[in-house]
């Protein structure tokens, strides 16, 4: 890793009079490493406690623990010993870095119960404002160091507590006010980073749908569009990149262009997974534009590599067409036909409701499902053909019963 002139002007804020740092910004564009080496320097200066906290501990210990701590710390040749029972790094000085998830609520109320000189919510976007302010309370040990949080984000939309309290300086409970002073941010973009990163990552993301790209290369805080049926917190807040245990059923959804073509619509293909806990997993999107053999072999094949229980086919367009593709590969095949009796935006209303519940999970990122989702509004829109698959997945997984459905 080499030090950007931007992380050194990140650093010159982090040493700055502001309690609380907030460095937003597009994706790997050295946020955290630059974090992390702030937490080093002040946990070398003096015998200090330093806690990094994120929504999930096993994110937490697979993005910290086993890959950014490590690598900023053997950069900066300062060496640590590991405590896994219960997960802090030790310094020479005595000085200690702990991690946790706030999705543990026994070994967030251990860690909660001392008092720090930095607490860093990373990937603070996935985080509750009531969560951080938990968490804050305990940012108050007597080590000679100026306590101080630490936040980053890929920004959100400006509806979340983020950008009210950085941006628009207001309390995002009470609406009131706050003492600015005390808040400072700073945009750092891949771009800024671009010695670091592999020759292809920025073109990667200037390939990305617009607003995933306005987020993921630009750091744009988005506007929440009028009338959609999500929004990006609904899918941000509930997202996780690990599988789910005890899955009680798979599905692999198809929603077929009527053509092939250079001009065709895509053919939307959702595998989801259902839980025993009653929540529900888009485990991955595999849409694009296929001839019918083609999307019909690649639907047969997930089918039986990952042994899932159903096809579920919508036959409004192709008829038993869809059937037909799917069974002459594989006679063996379970197909679930479903049949739009209503309109796209009757049928996605209660499944954006299962995500309002936070029933929902994207395992990992889905960009161009998501741009369809959050643009959404049903008033003259194109057909958006993952989304009409994710919902065809959802509908039949939750049982919901908006559509007629016939084996």
């Amino acid at each position: 890793m080499i030090k950007t002139p931007k992380q050194h002007e990140a650093i010159s804020i982090l040493t700055g009079p502001q309690r609380n740092v907030l460095l937003y910004g597009g994706s790997r564009s050295g946020k955290t490493a630059i974090f992390i080496y702030s937490i080093l320097v002040r946990a070398c200066k003096f015998k200090s406690r330093h806690v990094i906290l994120r929504k999930s501990f096993n994110h937490v210990k697979t993005s910290i623990w086993h890959d950014t701590l490590p690598k900023v710390a053997e950069l900066a040749k300062v060496p640590y010993h590991e405590n896994k029972s219960d997960w802090f790094y030790e310094f020479r000085n005595g000085s200690q870095i702990w991690i946790g998830g706030l999705d543990d609520r026994e070994r967030t109320e251990k860690i909660l119960g001392s008092e720090y000189s930095t607490i860093y919510f990373n990937e603070a976007s996935q985080l509750t404002y009531e969560s951080v302010n938990l968490a804050r309370t305990r940012l108050a040990e007597k080590s000679g160091l100026v306590n101080k949080a630490y936040y980053d984000c890929n920004p959100p939309t400006k509806s979340h507590w983020l950008y009210k309290l950085f941006m628009k300086g207001i309390d995002p409970i009470t609406k009131e006010q706050i003492n600015t002073e005390d808040y400072i941010s700073m945009l750092m973009n891949p771009v800024d980073n671009i010695q670091n990163l592999t020759n292809d990552y920025i073109s990667t993301l200037e390939g990305l749908p617009k607003r995933q790209r306005q987020r993921f290369l630009d750091g744009l805080f988005l506007e929440d569009i009028e009338g959609a049926l999500w929004t990006d917190k609904m899918i941000d807040d509930f997202r996780e990149y690990d599988p789910p245990r005890d899955v009680v059923r798979k599905v692999i959804a198809v929603d077929p262009a009527v053509s092939y073509g250079e001009d065709s619509d895509e053919t939307g293909i959702i595998i989801a997974f259902k839980s025993t806990n009653g929540h529900y997993w888009i485990m991955d999107d595999l849409s694009g534009k296929y001839a019918p053999g083609f999307w019909g072999s690649m639907v047969v094949s997930q089918y039986t590599k990952g042994f899932l229980n159903d096809v579920v086919a919508e036959v409004n367009q192709g008829g038993e067409l869809v059937v037909q593709n799917i069974r002459q590969i594989n006679p063996a095949v379970s197909v679930h036909r479903v049949h739009a009796s209503q309109g796209k935006l009757t049928r996605a209303e209660p499944i954006a409701a299962l995500y309002e519940q936070g029933l929902v999970h994207h395992v990992g990122t889905f960009p161009e499902l998501e741009e369809q989702m959050v643009s959404y509004t049903g008033k003259g829109m194109k057909s958006p053909d993952r989304m009409d698959a994710l919902v065809w997945a959802l509908t039949d997984l939750s049982e919901i019963q908006p559509v007629v459905c016939f084996a």
